[in-house]
């Protein structure tokens, strides 16, 4: 899904619950209306203690934290990856209520010349949080100034022209860059080996989704069965953004239904109705998967090949559709394509034939 699709309005936001939908633009993690925006903020944890799943990485978040607290220093610069929803932009802003420091949001397009990051740059004070969101859409000439800036704490810059031209060296406090990206492999290597920690966030398990599901309803003033957050959480692609998503349009059937609380029928309804099924594909994941199966008897196959036969960018499906279908164990990547796994046949109920090795 093209990046400037980010903000558009997701169809079916606005008709009543229950009402047939088109999910491949509802599961999209990467398009959000106004709606969406003001509820994941109000839905997303405040301190470190709060933040569910992710075990490994909030435990070394927070040795980090500490020592740096201790220390009376600035946290080292932090870089985290990962796949749209997982929790990038939350991290950073509670490093921020953790440090007791003040957070600066931007993203990697909306710094456009040297002369904007100057801004951003110069009104920080010691110990403030830089978050750029989408790192690695920045330009090359905004990523080589940003360079001495995380290094040394200085940005040099040019005023004047030809003989007249003189450069000047500003020294800035102490800050913290937060960088997120979901493309790592486009971050230079010389702006990836300045950051002092790394972490890269996965897929959650059921267990931590249900968790999250149950705060998200509390938080909302919502009643919801045990089952019925399992059952958001089974389909929720691993991703608390989709689950948060997802809760909310149950919670609207349910309203519609003037249902008490929700229980795992309106759950399992209110889902099937959107075209959400067990295994949280949506109809772009299904389109993808019975094309492989059906037209490719099973693959290898190439991902151009597949995207011009959906008439989908070779980008929507490498980045939106690929990552879950590889992590769940639906699809495989081998040298001569993408091939799907027995788990994709039982899941269409198709019979299962062995594949040559490709490996």
């Amino acid at each position: 899904m093209k990046e400037e699709t980010r903000k558009t309005l997701i169809r079916g936001d606005n008709f009543p619950a229950g009402k047939d939908i088109q999910s491949e633009d509802f599961l999209r993690t990467e398009q959000e209306n106004e709606e969406d925006v003001v509820l994941n903020i109000s839905l997303r944890p405040k301190k470190l203690a709060e933040f569910v799943g992710q075990k490994e990485i909030i435990d070394n978040l927070k040795i980090c934290l500490t020592a740096a607290k201790q220390r009376k220093e600035p946290l080292e610069h932090v870089l985290l990856s990962g796949p749209p929803g997982l929790g990038k932009t939350s991290l950073a802003h509670i490093i921020g209520h953790e440090m007791a420091s003040k957070v600066t949001a931007t993203s990697g397009p909306a710094i456009e010349k040297a002369g904007d990051l100057i801004g951003i740059l110069t009104n920080l004070d010691k110990g403030d949080i830089l978050f750029i969101d989408e790192i690695h859409r920045l330009s090359k000439v905004v990523e080589e100034f940003l360079y001495p800036a995380m290094e040394n704490f200085q940005i040099d810059f040019v005023i004047d022209k030809g003989p007249y031209a003189k450069t000047i060296k500003f020294n800035l406090k102490p800050f913290t860059l937060v960088g997120a990206t979901t493309r790592t492999g486009l971050l230079a290597a010389p702006l990836r080996s300045r950051f002092g920690i790394f972490y890269n966030l996965d897929f959650y398990q059921v267990d931590d989704l249900a968790t999250i599901v149950k705060h998200s309803a509390k938080t909302l003033s919502l009643e919801i069965e045990e089952d019925a957050a399992f059952e958001i959480a089974r389909r929720a692609r691993g991703t608390p953004r989709i689950a948060n998503r997802l809760l909310r349009r149950v919670r609207d059937y349910a309203q519609v239904a003037k249902a008490a609380r929700v229980d795992t029928a309106i759950a399992k309804k209110a889902l099937d109705d959107l075209g959400v099924d067990r295994a949280g594909f949506d109809d772009l994941d299904r389109k993808v998967l019975r094309l492989i199966l059906e037209t490719y008897n099973g693959g290898p196959v190439g991902l151009e090949a597949v995207a011009a036969s959906l008439n989908e960018e070779v980008d929507t499906v490498s980045d939106t559709v690929e990552p879950y279908l590889l992590k769940a164990g639906y699809l495989k990547r081998t040298s001569r394509g993408r091939v799907v796994t027995k788990k994709a046949f039982d899941h269409f109920g198709l019979k299962y034939e062995k594949q040559e090795e490709l490996f």
